[in-house]
């Protein structure tokens, strides 16, 4: 049996995603040509986004569409609210099954290159000032990803701090109030800021960040491993290695669908 390829799409996920596609009905004085199935969109976005592609050059012979259809069609569902309420229903399922961490949680920021500009990039400090994005993630004791945001690459960590926490969706699955506060957050040093720490405080949070001038080896790597295994998992989608859209808005949809393939994953692995 031949094994899938990694941008088709399962009966499963397709049943997860196609309630929350927003319909678009043909206008009977004026239908023009028939719109391409949704599902064929989807995997000619998700074979942009697997192997990096810029969508220009998305292969017409298999059938996913031109690069210009994938790309409204994504930007639409992503003006939709389409991928948050995937990542809700997948985050549900998750603790439904007792496996989300909400004990402790784990935030840090990687830099990826901005080829072509746009809103939310900025002279990088660790790539010779050249334009830059950050991909700032929170992942709970598990590695699981709980939410995903898109900055310049000249914005300071610490100030998505407080916004990051509250992104966090309030999570179902089980019987009581949904969840969407850990107990514990680690972070490291790009997060040393006592003003922050009162912040976090505020929020039911513990903070446990380590202090600048601190000798290294104070032991919160042993709980922050997990946050970097989370940025491993999302750049293993090729396309989010380099930024190539101008728009913003149409690189952070890519990055929450990848978000969404991620918790997929995990939810498979529970059958």
């Amino acid at each position: 049996m031949a094994r899938p390829k990694p941008w088709e799409i399962d009966d499963e996920l397709w049943a997860l995603i196609e309630p929350l596609l927003p319909k678009v009905e043909r206008r009977p004085d004026h239908p023009g040509r028939r719109r391409l199935d949704d599902r064929k969109v989807l995997q000619g976005i998700l074979f942009v986004l697997h192997t990096g592609i810029q969508r220009e050059f998305l292969p017409q012979e298999l059938g996913f569409g031109s690069g210009m259809t994938c790309w409204r069609r994504l930007r639409d569902w992503n003006q939709a609210g389409v991928w948050q309420r995937l990542q809700e229903i997948l985050l549900a399922k998750l603790r439904g099954a007792d496996q989300l961490d909400f004990s402790r949680a784990a935030i840090d920021t990687s830099h990826v290159r901005a080829l072509r500009g746009g809103p939310k990039t900025g002279p990088s400090p660790v790539d010779r000032a050249r334009p830059g994005s950050k991909h700032h993630l929170i992942c709970d004791g598990r590695g699981t990803p709980l939410t995903v945001s898109l900055t310049g690459g000249n914005r300071n960590d610490v100030t998505q701090l407080v916004p990051l926490l509250r992104a966090i969706p309030a999570v179902c699955g089980r019987r009581g109030r949904p969840r969407h506060r850990p107990r514990r957050l680690y972070a490291d040093r790009g997060y040393d800021h006592d003003r922050y720490r009162r912040k976090v405080r505020t929020l039911g949070i513990t903070p446990v960040i380590a202090r600048r001038g601190q000798p290294h080896g104070s032991g919160l790597g042993v709980h922050r491993w997990v946050v970097e295994r989370g940025f491993a998992g999302l750049h293993g989608f090729r396309h989010l290695r380099i930024r190539w859209e101008h728009r913003d808005d149409i690189h952070d949809a890519f990055l929450q669908l990848a978000t969404c393939l991620i918790l997929y994953r995990r939810v498979r692995a529970l059958c």
